[in-house]
């Protein structure tokens, strides 16, 4: 299923997946965050990110990882392969990034949306929804950084480098 998806290479379709999700999640849990009075349109959807994104980079690693196995079998030059590895590198860390992310927005609306009272948590004061929010913050960015990144190297490894 990883290396082939209807007769085509499964990466990049995976990879049309998290390039859509994982940027939504993070839009969506920064909007939640940093701007409360939008919690209630962005809730449900924060959470149901939090949940497809590390789902969708989880699937482009796979994929991506299955790829880079053909390539070697097929005995591609070893600048290439360098390439690739490169961007599977940035590619893992957007994974763990994307998954950090989504675990940390998921517990925020949990917490602050009725979920407490739901799961007999405490009541989260605002010590608690500012420290959430601002690893929210830092998650984000980074997982922003490693999108780019992953994205960068594969265009180059694709466009420039076969």
């Amino acid at each position: 299923m990883f290396e082939k998806l209807l007769g085509v290479p499964a990466h990049p379709l995976f990879v049309h997946a998290a390039v859509v999700f994982v940027p939504l999640l993070i839009a969506a849990a920064l909007a939640y965050a940093l701007v409360p009075r939008l919690r209630g349109r962005v809730g449900w959807a924060t959470a149901l990110l939090g949940v497809v994104a590390p789902f969708a980079a989880w699937f482009a690693t796979l994929s991506g990882n299955r790829l880079r196995n053909v390539l070697i079998a097929k005995n591609y030059p070893a600048e290439i392969l360098d390439q690739v590895s490169k961007h599977q590198q940035f590619g893992d860390r957007t994974l763990w990034f994307a998954l950090a992310l989504a675990v940390v927005s998921v517990l925020q609306v949990l917490v602050t949306r009725g979920g407490a009272r739901r799961y007999a948590l405490p009541s989260p004061g605002a010590w608690l929804d500012w420290s959430l929010a601002l690893l929210v913050v830092v998650l984000a960015l980074g997982t922003a950084y490693y999108v780019f990144k992953t994205g960068d190297t594969g265009a180059k490894a694709v466009w420039t480098g076969f």
